[in-house]
C-alpha cells in the first residue's frame, strides 16, 4: 500500500522512511496530547510543561545541529538507526520518572515531541534520502505524501490518546499507570523504527561520507535559516502540548475531546497537504508557503479572544486546514535551492535554528498561561507569523526552484 503512495519515479527502496514516519507520527500524536496530562497528573504546573517542552525542543535543535555538522562521518542509516534507539530509551524513561528535573534531562536528551510537526533529528536524514530518490519535477509531490503520512497518523495518535480515560475503567489500572504505558508504548514504537532503518539499502548516494559540508548555497541557507527561526519561535508558542493545556484550563475541555479535537486539527492539516503540489505548480512554492499561511494566523488570533469553545474550536479547525499547505513547499524549496551533496547539511542547518527558536518559546507560553495571559501567545504567535510571511515572500519572490 505504501508503493501507491510514491510519486512516478521515485525509488522504492524508501518505503521503510514512509513506515517509520507514520509510526513516529503516531507516537508524536498521542505524547504532545498526553505530555501536560501526565505532568498534571504527577502534581506539576504549567510551568513545567513549558519548561519541559522548551527541554525537548533544545535538545533536538543541538542533535539536528550535530547531524549536521559531524553526521557525514556516519552513513544516513547508520545515525538513523542511532536515532531510534534514543527514542525508545526516550519513551522509557519517561514511563519510570516521576520527578521534574530527571524529565527534563531526558527531555532533552531524547525525542519526545511536544508540537504536530517533526522536529526531530529523523527530519534532516528522511529529507536527504528522499530528495536523492526522487526526480526533481516529483520532489514536492513526495514531500507533500511524506509530510502527509506523517500527519494523518499523528491525528490518529491523538485520537487515540482520547481512549486514556477508557483504558482505565476497562483494565482497571490507575490514570498515571495508563499514562505510563502510553509511553512504554512510545519506547516501543522506537524499536520497531530501529528495524524498519535496518531494512534501508545503502547505495552510493547515501553511503558516501564526502556529501556533508554546506559550500555554494550557504548564503541562501544562512537566509532561510534566519526567517524560519521566526517562524518557529511563534509556533513554539502555541505547541500542541500548550494548545492542549490552553483548551484545559481556558474552556476546562474534557480529555476524549481535546483527542477528538486534535485529531480532527490533524486530519484537516493533513489532507490540505494533498494540495500544496498542485498549488506550488500554479504559483510557486514561495507563494504557496506564504499566501496560505496568513489566514491561518488570522484565524488563530481570533480563536484566542473567541467567547465560546465551540467558536474556538471552529477557528482552530480552520487553521489547521491552511497552516500545514507550507510543510511540503519549505522542503522541497530548501531541497531545491542547494547543490545535490548539500541536502542533507541544509536540511539540519534550516532545522536546527527552527529548533532552537522554538525551544525558547514554551517557557515563556507555560510563565503565560500560568500568570492569567492565556491568550497572549496566541496573538503573539500569530502576529510573528504573519511578519514572517511577509518577510519571506518580500525575500525571496523571484527566486526560482530547480
Amino acid at each position: 500500500m505504501i508503493h501507491r503512495l510514491l510519486p512516478h519515479g521515485t525509488d522504492r527502496g524508501i518505503t521503510p522512511i514512509f513506515v517509520a514516519r507514520a509510526l513516529r507520527g503516531f507516537a508524536d500524536g498521542f505524547v504532545a496530547v498526553l505530555l501536560p496530562v501526565y505532568l498534571l497528573t504527577l502534581g506539576l504546573e504549567g510551568i513545567a510543561v513549558g519548561a519541559i517542552a522548551t527541554a525537548t525542543l533544545l535538545g533536538s535543535a543541538l542533535a539536528t545541529l550535530a547531524v549536521g555538522a559531524w553526521g557525514h562521518r556516519w552513513t544516513g542509516k547508520a545515525v538513523l538507526l542511532g536515532a531510534a534507539v534514543v527514542m525508545a530509551a526516550t519513551g522509557l524513561g519517561f514511563s519510570f520518572v516521576s520527578s521534574f528535573w530527571p524529565l527534563v534531562l531526558i527531555a532533552f536528551f531524547g525525542t519526545i515531541n511536544p508540537s504536530s510537526g517533526d522536529v526531530s533529528m529523523f527530519l534532516p536524514l528522511e529529507h536527504a534520502r528522499l530528495a536523492a530518490s526522487s526526480d526533481a519535477a516529483y520532489r514536492t509531490d513526495l514531500f507533500a505524501r511524506y509530510a502527509l503520512v506523517g500527519a494523518l497518523c499523528a491525528a490518529l495518535g491523538a485520537l487515540a490518546s482520547g481512549l486514556l480515560d477508557q483504558l482505565v475503567a476497562m483494565i482497571g489500572v490507575t490514570r498515571l499507570g495508563a499514562l505510563r504505558g502510553m509511553f512504554s508504548t512510545y519506547g516501543l514504537i522506537g524499536i520497531v523504527v530501529w528495524s524498519l532503518y535496518r531494512r534501508l539499502p545503502e547505495t552510493a548516494a547515501t553511503s558516501n561520507a564526502k556529501s556533508a559540508p554546506l559550500g555554494p548555497s550557504k548564503a541562501i541557507v544562512i537566509k532561510l535559516a534566519a526567517l524560519f527561526s521566526v517562524d518557529s519561535f511563534a509556533g513554539g508558542l502555541v505547541v500542541n502540548s500548550l494548545l492542549a493545556l490552553w483548551l484545559f484550563k481556558r474552556f476546562d475541555l474534557p480529555l476524549p475531546a481535546a483527542g477528538a479535537f486534535f485529531f480532527c486539527s490533524g486530519l484537516l492539516g493533513a489532507v490540505s497537504q494533498l494540495a500544496a503540489p498542485k498549488l506550488a505548480r500554479r504559483i510557486g512554492l514561495v507563494n504557496t508557503m506564504v499566501f496560505t499561511h496568513i489566514p491561518a494566523s488570522l484565524c488563530l488570533i481570533a480563536a484566542a479572544f473567541a467567547a465560546n469553545v465551540w467558536l474556538a474550536l471552529a477557528l482552530l479547525l480552520a487553521r489547521a486546514l491552511v497552516s500545514s499547505m507550507d510543510v511540503p513547499a519549505r522542503s522541497a524549496f530548501v531541497m531545491s535551492v542547494v547543490q545535490p551533496h548539500e541536502r542533507a547539511a541544509a536540511a539540519s542547518f534550516t532545522a536546527v535554528p527552527r529548533s532552537l527558536a522554538s525551544a525558547a518559546s514554551p517557557l515563556l507560553a507555560g510563565w503565560l498561561f500560568q500568570s492569567g495571559w492565556a491568550a497572549a501567545p496566541l496573538v503573539a504567535c500569530g502576529v510573528l507569523k504573519i511578519v514572517y510571511d511577509l518577510t519571506l515572500w518580500w525575500a525571496f519572490r523571484l527566486t526560482e526552484a530547480k
